[in-house]
């Protein structure tokens, strides 16, 4: 799915809180004499972009055209910034110049990739009356041109409420998309956006509660999305993945990290992710998986990262290759995750069927059942079980190719072969919070209902089926 991006270049406008992140690297091998705190030996420097410059930066390595908006001050580092941002490929004609302002600059002593100590040196208040002005000016030509307006805020004064409110209402009056990286406790000014990346501990601050389970976070998303008329809130959940919440339901994307060195704007990568992905014409499933690989690649590095289309890529296939066995599992060993899964408050899905020539109909039921709660377990119609129900010339794939294929899906969680004519054992034994079965069964007994908490028919892609397929063929056959 990832690699269909690389043949687009969306054009993102990103508007917000530009900083400088400066890395002083080197070694600690001794205690100061003058206070208990290590020496570090620096032995190189390195500055990059970082804050609303971090979504920008990684925007440009995906391969989107990107303009940059905000203010910075006529200063040494307001022009260290200015430089870095053009030299990567950035418009910054939207830049405005704000005398006697501090530009960001965030400083960090790393030693062992550890980081031992950050300092500040910037201003936080809010834009001027006349700033503002020139600002929204500045983005008001800027707006025609792009597909999507990406707002960092950092609290650092720059997304004021005015300013905000002024981009959100001209964007959605040309029609664009507007996603949003909040800070502080009130979101009122985001009212409207297309969606909003708090973490989880800022959508707890928002609402003012605690979030410590999916279901918790869950619940904040479908509020923060109906309190402030989003058509998206999606909450990333660090080791947890991410919750995204839209009009019908919460749908879980576990995370797809395997080592982390530094979380270090990885906000950042996610917003610049599901902004090319959405002015790419991706849906929201689409942007949310994009950058939940992005963000995987991304703190697997030291410091505020980039990621490229190739690097997502990359990643994407060896979890694939690693995954996709784990994730053939007996009866036992499908009950046990299930469980495991209910206990962390995740919500259980189960469906079953022979799946032999996978095709479009099948995805697109599986992926409708996946949306019904946070874990997918498929139970799989094994050689003999499909034999008894479709005759001696079924199935047309193997047992152990069909477990393999439908591992493959990211989307599936686990995959478990059965024999029985029916899976009601296996249900029993995963007791599922959500049943599906396709809409053809209305009306119909169906078998382990009685197991699930709730029942739901998935509408079905009309004409494809496995039977209809193979009858193509065979009349193919027979017509030479």
């Amino acid at each position: 799915m990832i690699r269909r991006f690389k043949n687009f270049a969306p054009r993102a406008l990103v508007v917000g809180d530009l900083m400088l992140d400066v890395y002083l690297w080197g070694k600690t091998n001794r205690v100061s004499p003058e206070a208990p705190v290590p020496i570090v030996d620096v032995e190189r420097t390195s500055v990059v972009l970082g804050g609303a410059g971090n979504v920008a930066n990684n925007l440009l390595a995906l391969g989107a055209k990107v303009y940059a908006a905000g203010a910075i001050g006529d200063d040494k580092s307001g022009a260290e910034l200015k430089a870095l941002l053009e030299n990567g490929g950035v418009d910054t004609s939207a830049l405005t110049l704000q005398r006697g302002r501090k530009t960001s600059r965030k400083t960090r002593v790393m030693s062992a990739h550890q980081q031992i100590v950050r300092f500040d040196d910037e201003s936080k208040e809010p834009l001027s009356a006349d700033d503002e002005r020139a600002l929204q000016k500045a983005i008001e030509t800027i707006l025609p041109q792009v597909d999507i307006a990406l707002l960092s805020d950092y609290g650092k004064g720059v997304l004021t409420g005015s300013i905000t409110r002024f981009i959100i209402d001209a964007a959605k009056a040309l029609g664009k998309k507007i996603a949003i990286d909040p800070k502080g406790a009130d979101y009122s000014k985001y009212k409207g956006a297309t969606l909003i990346t708090p973490n989880r501990k800022e959508a707890g601050e928002a609402l003012g509660r605690a979030l410590p389970n999916l279901e918790s976070a869950r619940e904040a998303g479908a509020k923060l999305r109906r309190d402030f008329a989003l058509d998206y809130a999606i909450i990333t959940l660090s080791e947890d993945g991410m919750m995204v919440c839209g009009e019908n339901s919460g749908a879980h994307i576990p995370t797809r990290a395997r080592e982390v060195f530094d979380v270090t704007g990885a906000g950042d990568t996610v917003l610049a992710a599901l902004g090319f992905a959405l002015g790419a014409g991706a849906s929201i499933e689409e942007a949310a998986y994009f950058a939940n690989v992005a963000a995987a690649v991304a703190v697997s590095k030291i410091g505020s990262a980039t990621v490229t289309i190739d690097e997502a890529l990359a990643y994407e296939y060896r979890h694939s290759l690693n995954q996709s066995q784990n994730k053939i599992v007996s009866l036992e060993q499908a009950a046990q995750e299930a469980a495991k899964a209910k206990q962390s408050g995740k919500k259980v899905v189960f469906t079953n069927g022979c799946f032999d020539l996978l095709h479009r109909g099948h995805i697109e039921y599986l992926k409708k059942s996946r949306e019904q709660g946070d874990l997918l377990i498929v139970g799989l119609n094994g050689d003999r079980s499909v034999k008894a129900l479709k005759g001696e010339n079924r199935p047309i794939i193997s047992e152990e190719d069909r477990a393999y294929m439908l591992s493959s899906l990211a989307f599936v969680d686990f995959v478990a072969p059965f024999d029985d004519p029916t899976p009601i054992e296996l249900i029993k034994a995963v007791k599922p919070d959500v049943l599906t079965k396709g809409a053809d069964y209305k009306g119909a007994q169906i078998a382990g209902g009685e197991y699930a908490k709730k029942v739901v028919l998935v509408d079905l892609v009309e004409g494809r089926s496995t039977t209809n397929m193979i009858a193509k063929i065979l009349a193919g056959i027979e017509a030479k």
